[in-house]
């Protein structure tokens, strides 16, 4: 027995909309990273670094939605590349506080810029009112599946 009637309508889904919206987004964001010789996750990782000084690659992995492993192969490019600095010893634990250096900083302003242009063009229909229904909405969907 077919389903049709119990399809999903991809015009009105929520689920299908926000993937759809989280896709574009992420090629727009990428378009203007890889001329900064940066990926989406490169950019993530000095975000958070910038707004959460000390973080751990498992806190930094998480933040930025990949694996330990991958985000240690990034640490490791970034530290090598003098836009990150970690500790030799752990304060405590395992695990070795990450921090953003002058240069990482610097190349962080530039990426931030482009994507903050990139999320201007994305809400650019919207007023501050529906900018924040948008934030809220965004917030309750990640909480309600969490």
């Amino acid at each position: 027995m077919s389903q049709v009637g119990s399809a999903i309508d991809l015009e009105t889904s929520v689920g299908y909309l926000l993937k759809e919206a989280s896709s574009a987004l992420r090629a727009a964001m990428e378009a203007e990273l890889r001329p900064l010789g940066m990926t989406i996750t490169h950019y993530s990782c000095l975000e958070l670094l910038a707004q959460r000084p000390g973080l751990s690659n498992s806190e930094l992995a998480r933040g930025a939605f990949v694996t330990r492993q991958s985000m240690n192969v990034l640490l490791q490019s970034l530290e090598r590349d003098g836009l990150v600095r970690r500790a030799d010893r752990a304060p405590s634990g395992r695990a070795l506080p990450t921090e953003l250096t002058a240069a990482g900083r610097r190349q962080l302003a530039t990426a931030s810029a482009a994507v903050r242009g990139v999320e201007d063009t994305m809400t650019q229909g919207l007023d501050q009112e529906a900018r924040r229904q948008v934030v809220t909405a965004l917030r309750a969907f990640a909480a309600a599946l969490r």
